[in-house]
């Protein structure tokens, strides 16, 4: 078994954190710079992140996470967001290219011109189911390298949108996709691994 493979069965959903553990802003920086290479659609990177330790704030996200406990015994809470309107930095993600010679400017003004247009053409709808699926590939990445550095994580869906939008002033052009609470897992009464579906039940490796 490799480290990958250890590191993914490893990983679990926790359901109680050990009380008064602080995550120290090293380790979270440690853990984003190494999120940042988490795929996203034409690398616009959409998603963004919010992290809640100061004790208030986590109260304010606690009501507005239906006042679910692990919220408060959790060294943190981070909220995830996508940018849905992520694809209008796309000059700016490229200009390295421009500037390194890898891309000339016409490629430069060709790329910015079709990846507004694809967004655009396609609409708000659109924009936020890839604000939250770019948002939720960044995230799957965040809670394997926690596991890594020895943190231990639980996604949540279960908040009201618009409430934390409020109290965190998350501006209008960012979704939030889930919470992830992150700290020690309690594990004094471990609850078992659900059971894990077969995904290849509905896999086919012959061509439809």
């Amino acid at each position: 078994m490799n480290d990958l493979t250890t590191l993914i069965k490893s990983r679990r959903s926790a359901n109680r954190f050990i009380e008064g553990i602080e995550i120290p802003d090293k380790t979270l920086d440690d853990i984003f710079n190494e999120v940042k290479y988490a795929p996203s659609a034409f690398n616009l990177q959409h998603a963004r992140y919010v992290v809640v330790k100061a004790p208030y704030l986590k109260d304010k996200v606690h009501e507005a996470a239906n006042k679910q406990h692990k919220i408060r015994t959790a060294s943190a809470v981070i909220v995830v967001l996508g940018n849905m309107r992520a694809y209008e930095d796309v000059g700016r993600m490229n200009e390295g290219f421009l500037n390194l010679g890898i891309i000339d400017k016409l490629e430069y003004d060709q790329t910015i011109e079709e990846v507004t247009r694809f967004y655009e053409e396609r609409g708000e709808s659109f924009m936020r189911d890839e604000a939250i699926r770019n948002a939720s590939l960044s995230a799957m990445m965040l809670m394997l390298v926690a596991k890594d550095k020895g943190w231990d994580t639980c996604p949540m869906i279960g908040f009201d949108p618009e409430l934390l939008r409020k109290v965190l002033g998350i501006p209008a052009e960012y979704v939030p996709a889930m919470l992830i609470a992150i700290g020690k897992e309690d594990a004094a009464k471990p609850r078992p691994r659900g059971y894990r579906k077969p995904v290849l039940e509905f896999v086919s490796y012959d061509r439809f």
